[in-house]
């Protein structure tokens, strides 16, 4: 039987009322994405191929976001920032190595994503060489792992969760010659971390093991020390697959949306709203690494989380011109580098997830 022609008129307006209510619900987080990009830029230095307003290993992770919002987009707007970044950021640190094992990895890491975007070789050799120095840091205190720093007075996650994920990584993009060496590596860390007594009974990771003991030290499960290790896992399973990995990463993953999280769902540091330069970036870097491990093995609570700590963002931390705070629960504060590569890596997340589920 025909549909009258009024009729026919009305339920095409429903639909395309129900189609508009459709996008409403689910913002354009690309988009938001990429104002948010406009402004970190304009932090950039040009001489100097870091960020103005943040530090040095900082630096790195804005250059990563910048990386995964560039894949995300499908631009190569930005190739001649990670050239130049390439270039110039080493008349400080040559070969991007300095005393601290961990703003090394940071460093690797930011190059192989360089790498996975342009496919440039002198970025993953970079990124080999980085990690050299850094096995130079693994010694038996404490039955292994590397230290935090060349002054060997501390061994901590962060370290040891960047040399994994790194290693990891490596192992993954090598070639069939040196990818033996890397996967040894990857294994013989996480080999030495999972025992190691940081991963405490809530299945969150400590900030590091006191050396007089070595036993688990007690103090801050900071959100960052939640997510570099869901990166190494998920790239390591890749590499050599193992159920107990993907099984340790969701547990991990699962105890930071439970224990860190406000009563809406919304991501915290202790920290908050005094982080500094460097807490003001932790978030991003787990939400960053809860994408990876959502790309290997996809939940709808990874999803839901990732779109509610967006929306807040833009609804509750934002400023001027684009610029987002570091309590994404809000009120805004202020803007610098560091806070808006944390919230970028937030609307990139949620973009990449928008398209995958």
């Amino acid at each position: 039987m025909a549909i009258p022609r009024l009729a026919f008129a009305f339920l095409l307006s429903l639909l395309a009322a129900s189609a508009m209510s459709a996008q409403s619900d689910h913002p354009d987080y690309l988009q938001q994405a990429k104002d948010g990009v406009q402004t970190l830029q304009s932090w950039y230095t040009q001489s100097t191929g870091l960020y103005q307003t943040t530090g040095w290993w900082n630096s790195a992770n804005a250059i990563t976001v910048l990386a995964n919002y560039s894949r995300a987009a499908h631009t190569k707007d930005y190739l001649p920032v990670f050239s130049n970044t390439f270039a110039q950021a080493q008349t400080s640190h040559a070969g991007f190595i300095n005393d601290y094992y961990d703003d090394e990895g940071w460093w690797a890491l930011a190059w192989i994503d360089a790498y996975d975007l342009t496919r440039d070789p002198q970025y993953l050799s970079m990124a080999a060489s980085i990690f050299s120095d850094m096995a130079n840091g693994w010694d038996s205190t404490c039955g292994g792992g590397i230290w935090w720093s060349k002054a060997k007075n501390y061994k901590n996650a962060i370290a040891n969760e960047l040399f994994l994920s790194v290693a990891a990584h490596l192992a993954r993009r090598a070639t069939s010659d040196q990818r033996a060496q890397y996967l040894t590596w990857a294994q013989k860390e996480w080999s030495w971390f999972k025992n190691s007594g940081m991963i405490n009974s809530q299945n969150l990771i400590n900030d590091g093991l006191n050396l007089s003991t070595c036993q688990n030290n007690q103090q801050n499960t900071w959100s960052y020390n939640q997510g570099v290790v869901l990166g190494g896992l998920t790239e390591l399973n890749m590499v050599a697959p193992d159920p107990s990995l993907p099984a340790t990463a969701q547990a991990i993953a699962n105890a930071a949306l439970t224990h860190l999280t406000d009563a809406n769902g919304v991501l915290h540091d202790t920290c908050e709203p005094h982080c500094g330069a460097d807490g003001v970036q932790f978030k991003g870097i787990f939400v960053r690494n809860l994408m990876a491990l959502d790309e290997a093995f996809p939940d709808s609570h990874y999803k839901k989380f990732v779109d509610t700590n967006a929306e807040s963002i833009w609804n509750n931390s934002q400023g001027a011109n684009y610029q987002f705070g570091q309590v994404w629960s809000g009120p805004f504060d202020a803007g610098n580098a560091g806070s808006q590569s944390s919230a970028l890596d937030a609307f990139v997340a949620a973009a990449t997830l928008q398209r995958r589920h």
